[in-house]
């Protein structure tokens, strides 16, 4: 979509269809004034402003722990958590600050190129950061925009600066972990360097110290520890130490121009990049779909999801807060169940996978009974053979899953049942395990406002190499890969209807591609 100078403004949510169209208003539910949420949400803050940070949700990389004298500032190294509020690793980093009553910085590394990221990934990541500077600028806290990878711009930005200690995320990615080992390998021994995984509710090492097999598995360990973690965030505040040197004024624009990235996939206009754009969705979702979740979430013709998983993924919005708000709903007790299970046990499952098997992304990460039925079944004979430009163009002889893939490529979002449908068919269609894997990750990464994520990953590898679930009965090509059909989808919800929806905007996603480029 063309969108590169689109205006940012409210978000407008995906086309809300039902089985019977146009999705009815709920009857019997109280309507709350638009910006509820952030009100309620501010007021908690500022009730838990001072509670320490769990010490579980932090681990030392360095030997040293103690911030050394004569240090001119603390120093948040943001890179998947990019947001103020509702941040443990900025939350921590600011009391480190506090205590030693030095100036807060915040730094983030902007990287030439990541994976199969185009600009619709860059785009909703910088335009969330330039929010995020803009609020620090209101707390007294310097932001600075580094171009480059973090292992050659950050430890000369740690020792020019005189930065007294360095708190980083967490990420369970192999990238992640490179810069991370490689920036900790040039850091002065003198500086503590500390890693808070403000990602997940349950840091991941707290929630297992190994692979875990499935969610009967790790779901248990996660619910038992739930109480001790899902706690309310202190209110980040104005920070009292002004620095004396101050970070140097960030050009947007200019950075959004001068982006080296594939620009062919453009911007989508239905999510505003940022934690404002994200907690009106949050809102819109507990008033309007929560409730429908539970019976609805499995029909892509029902507006029943979140959509907030763009927000999540660029961590724009704290899954921890999304959890906090939604429990918090009491006449919605099985959505709220289901939910909870998708983005705490489902998603931390997936962190689990990528940090316990560097193999997350490939077929030697698959389970041995799976390996064997994918080598056992490679040579086996497929009807259709398609390409991968074939793939991405939506130009196979399923009206199905063309219509999945022109929704990935027009909203940067597909619906999440019909995301099991489309890797397994890339399985059916594709010459070898390998390739067919290798491509729903390309495009997943390529054109999902959620790519390169280890959801995505993991969703991949079950559909392709059963991770995380069991063996099925033998039938060509699959083995014991759990099946899906088409006969399958349509005894799920009317597959008519969501192929005439994307059909009918094929036209159209070719003219605004052309537009974006």
């Amino acid at each position: 979509m063309s969108a590169n100078k689109r205006n940012l403004k409210r978000p407008r949510e995906p086309a809300a269809d039902s089985a019977g169209g146009k999705q009815a208003r709920l009857s019997g539910v109280r309507a709350r004034e638009t910006g509820w949420l952030l009100r309620e949400v501010t007021e908690l803050r500022r009730a838990a402003l001072g509670c320490e940070v769990n010490k579980k949700r932090l681990r030392y990389l360095s030997g040293t722990q103690k911030i050394k004298q004569g240090s001119d500032g603390v120093l948040y190294w943001m890179s998947r958590d990019q947001r103020v509020q509702d941040n443990w690793a900025l939350i921590y980093a600011q009391q480190l600050a506090l205590a030693e009553k030095l100036p807060l910085h915040i730094c983030f590394c902007l990287v030439p190129r990541y994976l199969d990221a185009t600009y619709r990934q860059y785009a909703f990541m910088l335009k969330g950061l330039r929010e995020v500077a803009k609020e620090c600028k209101s707390l007294d806290i310097q932001f600075h925009l580094l171009s480059g990878e973090p292992g050659e711009k950050l430890p000369s930005f740690v020792k020019n600066w005189k930065f007294g200690a360095v708190v980083a995320d967490f990420n369970p990615l192999r990238i992640p972990l490179q810069w991370i080992e490689t920036v900790k390998k040039h850091f002065p021994s003198d500086v503590p360097f500390i890693q808070v995984d403000a990602h997940n509710v349950v840091p991941c090492w707290e929630a297992s110290e190994k692979l875990e097999y499935g969610a009967r598995t790790i779901r248990g360990k996660i619910t038992k520890l739930l109480p001790e973690f899902l706690t309310e965030f202190p209110l980040v505040d104005t920070h009292p130490h002004s620095a004396s040197r101050t970070a140097k004024p960030v050009d947007w624009e200019e950075v959004l121009s001068s982006l080296e990235v594939d620009r062919s996939v453009g911007e989508v206009d239905w999510a505003q990049p940022g934690s404002c754009g994200g907690m009106a969705v949050l809102e819109s979702f507990i008033d309007q779909r929560l409730r429908l979740f539970a019976t609805h979430r499995n029909n892509p013709n029902y507006d029943a999801l979140s959509h907030l998983s763009p927000w999540i993924h660029a961590g724009q919005l704290s899954a921890q807060r999304v959890v906090k708000q939604v429990k918090g709903e009491k006449n919605a007790s099985e959505s709220v169940a289901s939910f909870v299970e998708e983005l705490v046990v489902r998603r931390e499952l997936a962190d689990n996978f990528c940090f316990y098997n560097h193999n997350y992304d490939n077929i030697s990460g698959a389970y041995d009974w799976a390996k064997k039925t994918l080598q056992d079944h490679a040579k086996d004979r497929r009807e259709y053979l398609y390409t991968k430009e074939q793939l991405e163009n939506a130009k196979t002889h399923d009206q199905l899953w063309n219509a999945a893939q022109r929704q990935l490529v027009i909203e940067g979002k597909m619906h999440g049942f019909l995301r099991m449908y489309w890797a397994k068919k890339i399985l059916e269609w594709t010459a070898s395990p390998e390739e067919a894997l290798s491509i729903a990750i390309y495009l997943n990464d390529r054109l999902s406002l959620d790519g390169c994520d280890p959801n995505g990953y993991v969703g991949c590898m079950w559909s392709v190499c059963g991770i995380h679930d069991q063996g099925w009965a033998e039938r060509p090509i699959f083995g014991k890969i759990r099946y899906m059909n088409y006969a399958g989808c349509k005894r799920k919800f009317d597959v008519a209807q969501f192929e005439r929806k994307y059909a009918a905007v094929k036209e159209t996603s070719k003219k605004d591609t052309k537009k974006s480029v």
